[in-house]
């Protein structure tokens, strides 16, 4: 992993499994991680969800899902070993130390929701790319601006010549065959993985739609008509994502992490700043006591109820939580080391948060957009938000790749055991094309590739709404993988007699997070609902 590699420093030693080269991990090290993987495009929701929670209820919401993220960090971070904490078997994935504390009927349920919550990450960062992209030209210059794109990323991250010159060979002679092919596929993609890459799909169409906005309102007025349609710049960046996703190697580049890291700080405080200078600007803090006021008592609570899944969704990290420790050296030992860096970035992610939803509520009130950046509380310095949402757009396009090489290494691992004298599965075929040095290519990958790029760009176009697929994520994943597991793992990791203080205190909080997570759950539904049918 990229996180591991930046952080292992090649001393020539090994650790007790035998690991080179020796983990040279710290606290500030791992905190700073955490902080890189946590803040990203949960931050734009934040303003939103403050506006409908209001001036009490949003920031408490914040404090106890920074206690709650906290607790589950700490109780995961006791099962990195199994057994001895300090000398016992190392567990270096989520999905290890489920499988070594919880058996394989646990580990197929966390695999499952593990992929779900990729999946869907990759279609949020779709719909957030294509609103955050939208320049006022004509469209036809996009697809040619995106493909290129595709095709410069590729020459920055591959080692093969050859991959460079195919790129730009099916960039100019198969343009065509390629829209033709995601169009064809794009009526089967339902019946694949239809909820893991709603989250990405959203955010790409919300950061195209930004740019062409900002810069038609700069040209003809705040008040000018400045509307896009969404779809076509999912459709593009669908085409796009077909390229990455056969780059070798791709989630192994150290540097990625970086980049997004960059990029996600960089609209962050951009965000941040703009609504601070807007509250200053005011002379006046908006907003009130109970936030955004609505027709209807049932209509508030489904809103508060998405707002508590945005928030959700922004905090926890229990995903990569034993991936980072994986990298801390020892002594001392790695639980007590996560878990001050657990404290730490909580506590700088904590105040990032607040900093973010409360000035951009004190400056829009209850118009607080629900994405500070695409939703056009901000029109000046236009040239700012157009940077802040091409910042969005590099961050995702990478990341998009990162959530989704895992499930493109467990198909290949998954179908290569299921079919080992399978040549479709197995064999790499030599693809000549004219002028070009041999390709090889496997048609499994082919295939399962082009279908699951296809079908988030089909679950986007379906459902393009930011904060209710940003909602339904938090909500879906929040009480499955930051609660149940690590608290099961960690009564069997201290013997955790049933009925006792502890166990009772800790299925308590269990419950309450499950309840929670299921209020958000139904709300966030109707609110997917209610946008597609209204």
């Amino acid at each position: 992993m990229a996180v591991r590699e930046s952080l292992e420093v090649a001393d020539g030693g090994c650790d007790d499994d035998g690991h080179r080269p020796r983990r040279a991990g710290t606290a500030w090290t791992c905190a700073a991680h955490i902080i890189t993987a946590v803040i990203g495009s949960g931050v734009l929701s934040l303003a939103w969800s403050v506006a409908q929670l209001g001036w009490v209820v949003g920031p408490a919401c914040m404090f106890c899902f920074a206690l709650v993220t906290y607790v589950s960090a700490a109780l995961l971070a006791g099962c990195y070993r199994t057994g001895d904490p300090e000398k016992g078997h190392r567990n270096p994935s989520y999905m290890d130390a489920v499988r070594a504390y919880l058996g394989k009927k646990h580990t197929w349920a966390c695999g499952s929701l593990q992929y779900v919550s990729l999946y869907g990450c990759g279609v949020a960062y779709t719909i957030t790319t294509a609103t955050s992209i939208r320049y006022p030209a004509a469209p036809p210059v996009t697809p040619l601006f995106l493909l290129c794109t595709a095709s410069i990323t590729c020459l920055c991250i591959s080692n093969s010549r050859a991959l460079v010159l195919i790129c730009f060979y099916i960039l100019c002679c198969c343009c065509c065959c390629c829209w033709l092919i995601l169009l064809i596929i794009l009526t089967l993609t339902l019946v694949c993985f239809c909820v893991l890459r709603l989250v990405c799909s959203v955010l790409l169409d919300a950061g195209c739609r930004a740019i062409l906005k900002a810069n038609c309102y700069h040209k003809h007025g705040h008040d000018a008509p400045c509307s896009y349609e969404g779809s076509y710049y999912m459709l593009v960046f669908g085409a796009a994502q077909l390229f990455l996703s056969f780059i070798p190697d791709f989630h192994d580049m150290a540097w990625l992490s970086v980049v997004a890291a960059v990029m996600s700080f960089s609209y962050a405080f951009i965000g941040l700043g703009l609504g601070m200078a807007t509250t200053i600007a005011n002379g006046t803090i908006k907003g009130s006591i109970t936030g955004v006021p609505m027709r209807t008592p049932m209509q508030k609570i489904w809103r508060v109820s998405q707002a508590i899944g945005d928030i959700a969704f922004a905090y926890p990290y229990s995903l990569i939580l034993l991936e980072i420790q994986d990298t801390l050296k020892s002594p001392p030992a790695e639980n007590k080391t996560m878990k001050r860096a657990s404290m730490i970035s909580i506590l700088v992610t904590t105040f990032f948060y607040l900093c973010c939803g409360c000035f951009g509520y004190a400056a829009f009130g209850s118009d607080a957009p629900g994405n500070l950046l695409t939703g056009f509380g901000f029109y000046e310095p236009y040239w700012l938000i157009d940077f802040a949402n091409a910042c969005i757009i590099l961050h995702l396009l990478g990341g998009y790749q990162v959530y989704s090489q895992p499930i493109f290494q467990f198909a290949d691992r998954f179908f290569a055991e299921r079919f080992p004298d399978s040549g479709f599965v197995n064999d790499f075929h030599t693809l000549q094309l004219p002028c070009l040095p041999p390709w090889r290519v496997n048609l499994l990958r082919v295939c399962f590739r082009t279908v699951y790029v296809a079908s988030t760009t089909a679950v986007a176009v379906a459902f393009p709404y930011f904060n209710e697929v940003l909602a339904l994520l938090g909500a879906l994943n929040f009480w499955p993988l930051a609660i149940y597991f690590p608290v099961e793992m960690y009564f069997i990791q201290r013997n955790v007699t049933r009925w006792s203080a502890r166990w009772v205190v800790l299925q308590t909080f269990s419950v309450v997070c499950l309840l929670v997570s299921a209020f958000a759950l139904v709300g966030s539904i109707e609110g997917l609902i209610s946008q597609k049918l209204g």
